[in-house]
């Protein structure tokens, strides 16, 4: 009894000691991405990226809260498959992003989902990817909040060498 309660005791402290806080959003940060999503097309306005680098950022952090994160990520996993955690799997941040970004009215951007490695159970990862307008999803923003606890991991798809992405437009009926 004294073992099961001790094991108990120091999954708690796991899960409490492992907790990650939202930090605010650098102003630095916010302008790397804004400038990224600037740069994938001549007739977007700064203003519009800018306003979209601050709502990818705040939804991140809100996100953060909602599923009440720990790190690291494959931890955080365990915890949503044993039931001890509802949500915070890959698929969760960015369906949750997809289908935020989308009810909002960004009239120079298209949003889709990514995956790599479908169907391999223990490195299939998703993310959502930020194109211009009418562009093709293997020429946008990697918008990957789970890779990194939170901290959220933006680049083009071209310059993510650590997965090879494919669009996943069978899953984009989440709207």
């Amino acid at each position: 009894m004294l073992q099961h309660f001790s094991k108990l005791i120091l999954l708690a402290f796991m899960i409490v000691g492992c907790g990650v806080t939202p930090q605010p959003s650098s102003q630095t940060n916010i302008s790397k991405l804004s400038s990224h999503l600037y740069s994938l097309d001549k007739t977007i306005s700064k203003s519009q990226s800018q306003k979209l680098a601050k709502d990818i950022f705040a939804y991140t952090q809100k996100l953060t809260k909602d599923f009440k994160l720990t790190s690291p990520p494959l931890f955080h996993n365990f915890l949503v498959n044993v039931g001890i955690r509802e949500k915070g799997l890959c698929y969760d941040w960015s369906d949750a992003l997809y289908i935020h970004l989308s009810h909002q009215d960004y009239q120079s951007f298209d949003f889709h989902l990514m995956g790599a490695n479908i169907g391999e159970y223990w490195s299939e990862h998703n993310a959502m990817i930020v194109v211009a307008k009418g562009k093709t999803p293997l020429n946008g923003i990697i918008i990957d909040p789970w890779r990194d606890s939170g901290k959220l991991y933006f680049s083009h798809i071209k310059d993510d060498k650590r997965y090879s992405w494919k669009w996943r437009k069978e899953r984009e009926v989440l709207r």
